[in-house]
């Protein structure tokens, strides 16, 4: 068992705010599809499927280390080419009409210099992105450690990994310290590593398990702890809220990151989705866990309806 499960599994076995419902994680597994799963990216509403297999990495760093804490009134949202959208979506269609004005984002040197200005031009919309001088850093951080320890290369990073998702989990986590997602919970540390897993499973699946996506122990990636995940596993029933914890997410109270209740959502989710995924297995015993990640996260796409989601101000997602 990897860390990330290993420690989250300390939360959900002392959890105070939040529990799982396994009747609701049977009801769900027994409708799921694995044949309907598709990744999240196919989606999008910028086709990068022209970009060259490197330039496709580079991209999918870049919006990795970028994609988190969207919530906000009014909400962050672009439009271009008669598309308007918020969140991820609104991060992937910011990114891609940057590069079709010009923007080198898929060269990590041109990110290492890029100024706020610059940046913040990429990322206009209807009203500033949160945590705008966060992510600029994020990207000059990538870039610079991208361009001195790799020649500027995400496959020279892929490759010191020597084909394992899980070692180059750790070297995302261990070399561009923006990604290492942790959390202290009754005096033990856990691993939730949401960007760098969603990272490693979007290679993957992009090269469908080849050439860079040719990696091993994909089974140890789990569903990546963010705030959509949480959402949609409530409205299923399969979370279940302490009454103060529901009132605090219902009249949207700010939730503070790393406290106990966070961590519960955060660790309940990716314990759910494994559950999910056991249960599953036992007629698709090839589905993984990111992949369960995926059709819940599309689910969440344009669909307003039952509870809102926790809001954490946070640059782990």
């Amino acid at each position: 068992m990897n860390k990330v499960l290993e420690t989250t599994k300390f939360v959900i076995e002392n959890s105070d705010f939040v529990k799982i419902n396994h009747d609701k994680v049977a009801e769900f597994s027994k409708n799921f599809n694995p044949d309907k799963t598709d990744h999240w990216l196919n989606a999008a509403p910028f086709n990068f499927s022209h970009f060259s297999d490197e330039d496709k990495l580079h991209f999918l760093f870049v919006f990795n280390a970028l994609s988190f804490s969207y919530w906000g009134e009014p909400k962050w949202t672009v439009e271009y080419k008669d598309k308007k959208h918020d969140g991820a979506w609104g991060m992937i269609l910011a990114l891609g009409r940057g590069i079709e004005e010009g923007a080198a984002l898929t060269n990590f040197e041109y990110c290492s210099k890029i100024s706020k200005e610059e940046f913040a031009h990429i990322l206009r919309g209807n009203t500033e992105i949160p945590l705008l001088e966060e992510r600029w850093k994020i990207l000059r951080e990538i870039g610079l450690n991208m361009t001195a320890k790799f020649g500027g290369k995400t496959k020279n990073l892929i490759a010191e990994a020597n084909g394992d998702a899980q070692k180059l989990l750790e070297l995302i986590v261990q070399i561009f310290s923006s990604f290492l997602d942790t959390a202290i919970y009754k005096e033990k540390e856990i691993y939730f590593y949401k960007r760098a897993q969603l990272f490693v499973a979007d290679i993957f699946q992009i090269f469908n398990g080849k050439n860079f996506g040719a990696l091993e122990n994909m089974d140890q990636i789990t569903a990546c702890a963010d705030y959509k995940l949480p959402l949609i596993l409530r409205n299923l029933g399969v979370l279940e809220y302490a009454p103060a914890l529901a009132e605090k997410i219902d009249t949207k109270t700010e939730i503070q990151k790393g406290s106990a209740e966070e961590t519960e959502i955060r660790a309940s989710t990716i314990w759910a989705v494994e559950f999910i995924k056991e249960e599953v297995k036992k007629r698709s015993p090839q589905i993984m866990s990111f992949q369960i990640n995926d059709d819940l996260w599309l689910a969440t796409q344009g669909n307003n309806n039952g509870k809102p989601y926790h809001r954490t101000r946070t640059i782990s997602y």
